[in-house]
């Protein structure tokens, strides 16, 4: 792939802008590990390899199991994420998704089941969030150093 801008120097404004997102998001109630998880199926679905490596690397180290990585690509039908992931698994793909059919009825009452409204708010944040680090990473070809 061909060299592109790097929008860190080009326009660093953005990038505070998306640093202090980042910020909010370490602070928010929910689990470290499921926001790792939603982090990895967002870039799964956006094709995102920079983030994949970072964010798997960071679930790893956070005691995330290998097995659990391996089947986040098919949480519906894996017996290794609870119920309360699954939901907020579910609206991390429909909102990633968002222009298929927005965040449905049925999910967003499955997510009330197990999140307060202020955790709903933290999961969408932490959605939207990472499908923007997705999009600046494809779409400058971000590559990540091989450690």
């Amino acid at each position: 792939m061909e060299a592109r801008i790097i929008i860190k120097e080009v326009a660093p404004e953005a990038y505070k802008a998306m640093h202090a997102l980042e910020r909010y998001l370490r602070n928010t109630s929910i689990d470290f590990s499921l926001k790792e998880l939603i982090k990895i199926r967002a870039s799964q679905i956006n094709g995102c390899a920079y983030c994949i490596q970072i964010h798997t690397t960071d679930a790893r180290k956070a005691g995330e199991t290998e097995q659990r990585i391996y089947a986040l690509s098919a949480w519906r039908e894996s017996p290794l994420f609870t119920e309360k992931e699954k939901a907020a698994l579910a609206v991390t793909e429909e909102v990633t998704k968002i222009s298929d059919r927005g965040l449905s009825k049925k999910t967003y009452s499955l997510v009330k089941q197990h999140f307060s409204e202020n955790e709903i708010a933290e999961i969408i944040m932490q959605v939207v969030t990472i499908n923007a680090w997705n999009r600046i990473a494809v779409a400058t070809h971000l590559k990540h150093s091989h450690q």
